[in-house]
């Protein structure tokens, strides 16, 4: 693919790993539609990309079926059709044992981790498939390979299916040309971390992954040719055993 004339969207585009996703994108000359829930986060990302008539700024809860489908209309009137789509929108909450866990706790990273990530594929699927070409990569997290205490049951629940929707989604739509690859970071130094129940030391942040690493990846999979396919991807810390 290449990735210079892209048109790349990318959920949870705000701040973190979508952020400096879409920097690397644009450092090489592609366009990129970074949709989130918080439209200052946006606007701000805007700025602070630069890239003027590069960067496009949608509002959008993925979480919201109907959201979802506007949005993805708009770019697809207004912008072009996306050659790209990184599903990076995720959440988790401090009170993550099931001892302390909420019923609509639950319910917000289902919907926002795995079944938003669900409403995006559907919505861009449609015009990759008439295209014969296109990826899809998701930011799945090493707790969507192995269960962890520290990350809780309802995150490992979500990214676990997630993982099963990218890996499935791939199966049948490799016969239309479309790349799906999951992509499963360990512990990286993103907004979400001040949602553990426990501060992170600054030194420990510092050791972990950064965002441009996650970011990195994204880009090197995307600028494989289009014979390529690369269902999974697992990136580490160097002090993070596997499994």
């Amino acid at each position: 693919m290449n990735v210079s004339q892209a048109l790349v969207v990318i959920t949870g585009g705000g701040s973190g790993i979508g952020r400096a996703t879409a920097a690397a994108f644009l450092k090489v000359g592609a366009r990129v539609a970074i949709l989130g829930r918080d439209p200052g986060k946006l606007l701000e990302a805007r700025e602070q990309l630069g890239a003027p008539g590069r960067v496009f700024v949608y509002p959008c809860d993925v979480s919201q079926r109907s959201a979802v489908e506007q949005v993805f209309a708009e770019i697809l009137a207004h912008v072009g059709t996306p050659d790209i789509l990184v599903n990076n929108a995720g959440i988790n909450v401090p009170n993550r044992d099931l001892k302390s866990l909420r019923p609509e706790d639950w319910d917000e990273m289902m919907a926002i981790n795995a079944t938003g990530a669900f409403y995006c594929i559907w919505a861009v699927l449609p015009a990759m498939r008439q295209r014969k070409r296109g990826l899809i990569v998701n930011i799945v997290s090493v707790s969507g390979k192995r269960v962890s205490r520290l990350a809780g049951a309802a995150y490992c629940a979500s990214k676990f299916a997630l993982a099963g929707l990218g890996l499935a989604t791939a199966l049948e739509e490799k016969e239309n040309g479309i790349r799906i690859t999951n992509i499963y970071p360990g512990e990286v130094n993103t907004p979400i971390l001040a949602q553990r129940p426990t501060p992170v030391p600054p030194e420990r942040l510092q050791e972990m992954l950064q965002p441009e690493d996650v970011a990195e990846m994204v880009l090197a999979v995307a600028s494989l040719p289009d014979r390529v396919y690369v269902p999974e991807i697992v990136i580490l810390p160097i002090y993070q055993d596997y499994p």
